[in-house]
């Protein structure tokens, strides 16, 4: 979010950081810049959200991975510095290092708002205009010259979501219901659930609580205001609080069996809600506070319940979620929420209180007033200068500083837990939550140099656009995984099993969670969804850290095969040690995301790009094949983006480009990773 703010900062993988932390460097190959300029103003109505999902979209078609994007024109000044940090933090979705705004006069007014004194924003203005980082808009706009560049017209921005699956499949909101019922009839893919057409209008019937309950294809069980990106915006969040306030005094209720949930980003968000007096309607919809920070974006959506997941899993229901999130990868949300829609907060309450996301808001009702007249959408939307009017009267600056002031003293239960004087971690051996890593285990102080991959089984095989989210353990930890088998033999019972993200201390949990995603598509199983592969030798169907440990246990070495933009997803550190662990020692790709190719560096992973044009299949690899990866066994005769061949044992052969990108990356494989490369270096002082 600072990009919105004019600092220049972006993410790096978390194995990087915790390198950086014990002092290494990071290293990357200098970024182009693409020049996106922003011309107009957004019309009546539309959200800051609905521009997100916009420039998300163009910039995943432009291709920025690896790239910076810097925002400029006059249309910039015409967004809130909220606006665009909700632009920036969206960065990870468009694949771009980092989405830039430059400082300007909206940029002050923001420090202004959040309790900066006035010496110090003068400072700010005067040293930036000094050096001609500063942009005023009453000026010419001077020529900047850009790698590339694209455009956008904001008044041209459309309410809009984006979904099933990936962030970047923009639907507009008068065409969400062609949408969806385009993907019924699709096949499984990204826009597809290959519902037969005498299934689509099925009716699941259930007992909610002793309330007769009914529940379709495309009908709502999570809505969720969550997620940095737009709940830290008040725009947003007090035009959700609109909405509610206009649906609760029409008599509006949300279905007692959708999951509703409010998770700001921030303590202030609470502050300017219960200023504005607006609160109490989120509360009669369901949207209480749960907490301040990641929640269902993140996975952390927790059970439904259980008369709901039934009636899912029993009808084989596509239940949707619609969320705030900048993430809605298939098994992210939640298991048993195949369809999962990113909207703005206000457009989270809309599909609350109309619960399917199969409507056409122009022409059908969202409900029932309390005096029988059917409310459509234009009935509960907010105007745009409704909102700035309640944002003016309630978002103030003490709310900031008093805020701020309160982040640095934490609170009772924080401050009152026992903390050891030793300077050692004294490690639980029974502990399922924190366990002692493996990285440094049996290490020399001899760096073991490039390893050799040798006749390697391909233990999965993918096509496009695997995420982070089917790689990195995430979300409830299924109750018939690796993981769970793992806790039960510890006696931990189901109830208490947690998320992963919880248990991300225990690697012996973390690596079972590995490729365990319920959405998970692996060629190898023809059509079957699921976090199960083929072992080779053998033929056996197994879970894919049970066929990972086979391969250990033999002897054998590892390769993942896998198509377009391998690794997009958040930043996740555990997408790469997994594999780590599990015995994979190099990833062929078409491309890689940036985050997640370092992270696959730092563990020692050799990353492999096919060269231009060709793939898995145009080179005929079934998966079925062994490989060995022919490097050099000097670390010296290895250089960053070298050709490297391939050769399996059925006499294919074929070239890849090394993606180990600089000379540090080199130095982190020679170490078997980036972590022993700092053990070492700090031995060594």
């Amino acid at each position: 979010m600072v990009d919105g703010l004019g600092v220049a900062g972006w993410g790096v993988g978390g194995i990087e950081a915790e390198a950086a932390m014990l002092g290494q460097p990071m290293s990357m190959v200098l970024p182009g810049v693409v020049g996106f300029k922003l011309s107009g103003k957004l019309r009546n109505g539309v959200t800051a959200t609905d521009l997100v999902l916009t420039v998300t979209q163009m910039l995943r078609k432009h291709g920025v991975v690896g790239k910076f994007v810097e925002f400029y024109g006059q249309g910039m000044s015409e967004l809130s510095l909220a606006d665009r940090a909700t632009i920036a933090n969206m960065s990870p979705e468009y694949g771009a290092t980092m989405g830039f705004f430059p400082v300007d006069g909206k940029t002050l007014d923001y420090l202004k708002l959040t309790g900066r004194s006035d010496d110090t924003v003068a400072m700010v203005e005067s040293y930036l205009r000094a050096n001609k980082m500063f942009v005023d808009h009453s000026q010419v706009d001077a020529e900047r010259v850009y790698s590339s560049y694209l455009e956008l017209n904001l008044e041209e921005v459309e309410p809009c979501l984006s979904g099933p699956k990936r962030p970047h499949d923009r639907v507009t909101l008068k065409n969400m219901k062609s949408d969806w019922l385009s993907c019924l009839d699709s096949d499984v893919g990204f826009k597809g659930f290959a519902v037969p057409k005498e299934s689509q209008g099925k009716v699941a019937e259930f007992s909610f609580h002793g309330t007769p309950a009914k529940i379709k294809h495309g009908d709502v069980v999570i809505a969720a205001i969550t997620s940095c990106t737009n709940t830290s915006n008040p725009n947003v969040m007090l035009g959700a609080a609109l909405v509610a306030k206009k649906a609760c005094e029409l008599g509006l209720e949300v279905k007692p069996w959708i999951k509703t949930s409010l998770a700001p980003g921030s303590g202030v968000v609470k502050k300017y809600l219960d200023k504005s007096g607006l609160q109490k309607y989120l509360d009669q919809l369901g949207f209480h506070i749960v907490g301040y920070g990641c929640t269902t974006c993140i996975g952390n959506s927790g059970e439904l319940d259980e008369s709901v997941s039934a009636a899912i899993t029993e009808n084989d229901i596509v239940a949707a979620a619609v969320l705030s999130g900048n993430r809605n990868f298939e098994g992210r949300v939640h298991p048993l929420t195949r369809a999962n829609y990113l909207a703005s907060p206000p457009l989270v309450v809309a599909y609350a209180l109309a619960g399917t996301v199969n409507i056409d808001f122009e022409k059908e009702p969202i409900g029932i007033s309390k005096d029988g007249k059917e409310v459509y959408f234009r009935d509960v939307w907010p105007s745009t200068e409704e909102i700035a009017e309640v944002v003016k009267s309630s978002v103030l600056p003490d709310m900031f500083k008093s805020t701020y002031e309160s982040i640095t003293k934490g609170n009772p239960m924080w401050n009152e837990l026992p903390v050891s004087t030793s300077t050692l971690y004294p490690w639980d051996p029974s502990s399922t939550y924190i366990h002692e890593p493996p990285y440094f285990k049996d290490m020399k102080m001899s760096p073991p140099g490039p390893r050799p991959v040798k006749d390697a089984y391909c233990l999965l095989n993918f096509g496009d656009s695997i995420t982070t989210d089917h790689i990195s353990p995430a979300g409830n930890i299924h109750p018939d995984s690796p993981a769970a088998k793992y806790l039960k033999e510890r006696g931990v019972e189901r109830k208490d099993f947690n998320s992963y993200g919880s248990r991300r201390g225990n690697d012996e949990i973390m690596a079972r969670g590995t490729f365990a995603n319920i959405r998970l598509v692996n060629k190898f199983l023809k059509g079957e969804v699921g976090p199960k592969t083929i072992h080779v030798p053998s033929g056996e169907k197994l879970a894919v850290f049970d066929a990972a440990m086979k391969y250990k246990n033999e002897g054998h070495d590892t390769i993942i095969l896998a198509g377009a933009e391998y690794g997009s997803g958040s930043s996740r550190d555990w997408a790469a040690k997994g594999p780590m662990l599990q015995g994979v020692k190099a990833v062929i790709a078409k491309s890689f995301e940036r985050i997640h190719r370092s992270n696959l560096a730092g563990m020692g992973i050799i990353p492999l790009c096919y060269k231009a044009g060709e793939d898995a299949d145009t080179l005929g690899l079934t998966g079925h094949e062994r490989y060995t990866v022919h490097l050099p066994t000097n670390v010296s005769e290895i250089k960053p983006g070298q050709d490297v061949t391939v050769t399996t044992d059925n006499g294919k052969s074929f070239t890849c480009t090394l993606r180990f990108d600089t000379e540090v990356e080199l130095a982190y494989y020679d170490h078997g990773g980036i972590l022993p490369y700092v053990a070492r270096k700090i031995a060594e002082q």
